[in-house]
């Protein structure tokens, strides 16, 4: 069964899911802008939320703008934070090299997450306990080249 939580918004259009059981809600613009090839703006949606403590939002992709147009959000995903009052917004990016993209008032830009978030106690240690992965960082578990070769 899904968690619901209540969220107090102030919206000229309230985030809707466009399916049962989707994890994202549909924030739309509410402003038209062109986004030429490779611009970003910072797009409002008028949407002003109220997350309970031990919430936060998260601003994500709509993966139809990104697959069929290359828009995506600069920052992402954008966290809002339980305290924040201000309106939402989100820093599109055409990564589109040649075709420009047209947004309306009211065209869906984003989706909106909200999940409970833990706090963590940070505790100061000399050493930390040892891992199968260690320090391993970018490229340490390999790749695997398009022969399906492990490099």
């Amino acid at each position: 069964m899904t968690e619901t939580v209540d969220v107090l918004i102030i919206a000229p259009q309230v985030p809707a899911y466009a399916h049962p059981g989707d994890a994202g809600a549909d924030l739309v613009s509410a402003e038209a802008l062109r986004l030429e090839p490779g611009q970003r703006a910072l797009v409002g949606t008028g949407v002003r939320i109220a997350l309970p403590d031990g919430y936060v939002a998260f601003v994500v992709p709509r993966s139809g703008l990104a697959t069929k147009h290359g828009i995506t959000i600069v920052n992402s995903p954008g966290t809002v934070d339980a305290g924040y009052r201000g309106e939402l917004k989100v820093t599109l990016l055409n990564t589109d090299t040649t075709e420009a993209y047209d947004i309306a008032v009211g065209d869906r830009i984003a989706q909106l997450i909200v999940m409970p978030v833990s706090r963590a106690q940070f505790i100061p240690v000399e050493e930390l306990p040892e891992s199968l992965r260690g320090a391993g960082g970018f490229g340490s578990t390999g790749y695997t080249t398009d022969r399906g070769v492990q490099a």
